[in-house]
């Protein structure tokens, strides 16, 4: 009998083996390349609408998460570093330079900044007085945790930055047409990419690894680029002690 056929199944097993020694992440030249869903949640081989579907779920359902990153409205910029769960939530906004403390306690919302953040008067007023008022304002919740009334405008304004619900229903949504576009890793987490119309409706990075949380969010029209951490986590919120709170009655002087 001619040793051909042996020949061939020694090259086949040699072929075999190369392969097989190629795990550093180098794909050779006719070695098949691994599924990129292997051993993941399963949501890559999903179709983007379903993976968007379901991270908004998994999403909601989950007790707390950290948003921090940047979001544009209404022509400003706003850095966020917010920590938030369903009754509440703290942390930080910088727009235009100035930095102010959000928390919220159930109903109970909070502003904390410096005194010139609430320094807004326009030094018109007759021989100052206006401009005296604003400094003596200032200087009063200036540094404090200022109670914001539930009937005051900037009330659902900054309550908006600390409630879960809301901030997530208005972010983690991708327009247009959508589609997975590859695989990625965020956080040294490999997570799958879904887009909205290529990318100019938003691009939302998704974790494989665990439960399908959202990771990443680059916003439609280069409105903000958003990261999400510490899904889950629960931490503790409470009011500010009495003596680090100025209740300045029905109406702040920002609105």
């Amino acid at each position: 009998m001619t040793p051909i056929p042996q020949g061939r199944n020694r090259s086949a097993a040699l072929a075999s083996a190369i392969c097989a020694l190629a795990v550093t992440g180098t794909v050779l030249t006719g070695c098949s390349e691994e599924d990129p869903n292997a051993g993941t949640n399963g949501i890559g081989r999903l179709p983007a609408a379903k993976i968007q579907a379901k991270t908004r779920t998994t999403a909601e359902s989950a007790g707390a998460v950290r948003v921090h990153g940047n979001v544009v409205s209404g022509g400003r910029t706003y850095a966020l570093d917010m920590r938030l769960k369903d009754d509440g939530g703290e942390g930080s906004v910088t727009s235009e330079g100035t930095t102010f403390q959000l928390l919220r306690v159930g109903e109970q919302l909070f502003v904390k900044a410096d005194a010139e953040f609430w320094s807004h008067g326009d030094g018109q007023g007759e021989e100052g007085e206006e401009s005296e008022a604003d400094a003596a304002a200032a200087s009063k919740l200036g540094g404090k945790f200022v109670k914001v009334p539930q009937g005051d405008p900037s009330y659902k304004k900054f309550s908006g930055f600390t409630d879960k619900g809301i901030l997530l229903d208005g972010l983690l949504t991708l327009h247009g047409t959508l589609a997975t576009d590859g695989h990625d890793e965020q956080a040294g987490i490999r997570t799958i990419r879904i887009t909205g119309d290529k990318g100019s409706g938003g691009t939302l990075e998704v974790s494989l690894e665990g439960k399908p949380y959202p990771l990443r969010l680059e916003r439609a029209g280069s409105a903000g680029t958003l990261t999400f951490s510490a899904w889950g986590e629960n931490f503790s919120l409470r009011e500010p002690e009495r003596n680090e709170t100025v209740d300045y009655g029905k109406q702040l002087p920002t609105s």
